[in-house]
């Protein structure tokens, strides 16, 4: 072990010794975050009833105590492709608004205690050297189990609903979370829900913690895959992800569930 403090050879002399590199000692790996980033923007976008800017916007990054330049925050927010609301020219003001529906929270209190009991669902975002894809998962959250995943270049809501199909082609849940985000507010992916007769659960707006069960999943796929794996091209990144989900069905030990898999909880 190199000993910085040099009180009886230098850090040359050690390194000798120890056959290392002397320059790696000083290397701190930089882990590329405007997956992360984006995240944190879209939480304070949809917290706000009103569309923070992007000046808004990186004050409160700030107020998190994340130092970031407000360019970086607008080039983000147009890949993300939001902006803050502002008046505009002709607009049409006859225009119907979007037919959204917006259900109670119902998971308040609630002891998960067997499988399809609850599933949820939630998109994150996946920086590529060129672009931003938008990755869905929809997961078991008494066993972490994922049902479903799909990517998509765009946040339209066709894939949510295709990776609500294919989950629900699995098994049925009783009730099915999600936060108040336009996908899942739509009614191409509510009454999904309704022909099933699946009860509809949303978070309540700001509450990002409503929906903890799968953050940490995205946590886990960020830090034990994209950072790990470092797709640079759209391929490369749905086979870091096929891959990810296998591991993460079928190995990965989960404290929570006493060290065993998702899958032999799923299917006990």
């Amino acid at each position: 072990m190199v000993d910085f403090a040099e009180d009886f050879l230098s850090i040359r002399q050690q390194c000798h010794l120890l056959g290392v590199v002397r320059s790696g000692l000083y290397y701190h790996p930089i882990i590329d975050s405007d997956s992360l980033t984006a995240n944190l923007i879209m939480e304070i976008y949809q917290q706000s009833d009103y569309r923070y800017g992007y000046r808004k916007i990186s004050h409160a990054l700030k107020n998190k105590h994340i130092l970031i330049n407000h360019k970086k925050v607008l080039g983000l927010m147009q890949e993300m492709n939001i902006q803050g609301l502002f008046p505009k020219r002709k607009v049409n003001t006859s225009k119907s608004a979007l037919n959204q529906c917006v259900y109670p929270y119902l998971l308040e209190g609630m002891v998960i205690d067997h499988p399809n009991q609850v599933w949820g669902t939630d998109i994150t975002y996946i920086h590529l050297p060129d672009r931003f894809m938008y990755f869905i998962a929809i997961i078991d959250l008494y066993s972490r189990y994922i049902l479903s995943y799909d990517l998509s270049p765009t946040l339209e809501a066709g894939f949510c609903v295709e990776t609500l199909k294919a989950a629900l082609e699995i098994n049925i849940p009783d009730i099915f979370n999600t936060d108040q985000g336009a996908q899942f507010t739509s009614k191409d992916f509510t009454s999904e829900l309704q022909k099933k007769n699946i009860r509809i659960s949303m978070d309540h707006k700001g509450r990002c913690f409503d929906n903890i069960l799968v953050e940490r999943l995205w946590r886990t796929l960020k830090q034990e895959a994209i950072f790990y794996y470092r797709p640079e091209t759209v391929i490369d990144l749905e086979k870091c992800l096929e891959k990810f989900v296998i591991w993460y069905n079928n190995e990965r030990l989960h404290q929570s569930l006493n060290y065993v898999t998702p899958y032999s909880v799923y299917y006990a």
